[in-house]
């Protein structure tokens, strides 16, 4: 899980190695996991047991309410509720069109990565943020304020 987008690599470059283009994930996914995290130290921690090739990645509508304790990473417990306390700001702190689509349509503009607690040490039931952890906070802290919230969600949920 080597990061080689500060090698100069593009993400295009990147995409195509044989070794990734095997595991026919989407873009989407491949981009936000591996190409953007792949050398992040605590999320090598997290997640670097896991068998890449035992993951199928699908685009799924989850309820609002799965989200309310949805877990992350043992290396970053407590930061999803971290970005709920300040929801406002975690919009306004991205691109100008974030904050538009969390006020047309309640919902993050771009899905994020989930993934069944089934693969993971020590195996658990149910789905854990696996990168996205601002999103569902902003989602859960927006709920709390009482501000405009969609009652589903678009993740990217990867599963055995």
């Amino acid at each position: 899980m080597e990061r080689r987008q500060d090698g100069g690599l593009s993400f295009e470059r990147f995409r195509s190695d044989p070794a990734l283009t095997a595991l026919r994930w989407p873009d989407a996914v491949l981009r936000d996991f591996l190409f953007d995290h792949g050398d992040n130290g605590t999320f090598a921690d997290d997640y670097g047991n896991l068998d890449l090739t035992a993951i199928t990645w699908t685009l799924e509508t989850i309820p609002s309410a799965d989200f309310h304790t949805m877990p992350t990473g043992e290396s970053e417990v407590g930061l999803i509720e971290h970005f709920a306390k300040n929801p406002v700001h975690w919009v306004a702190v991205r691109a100008p069109e974030v904050g538009r689509h969390w006020e047309n349509h309640g919902t993050w503009l771009r899905p994020p990565l989930l993934i069944d607690r089934g693969l993971l040490a020590p195996v658990s039931s149910g789905l854990q943020v696996l990168e996205g952890r601002t999103r569902v906070g902003v989602l859960r802290g927006r709920l709390r304020e009482q501000l405009h919230v969609a009652a589903e969600h678009q993740a990217w949920v990867g599963r055995s």
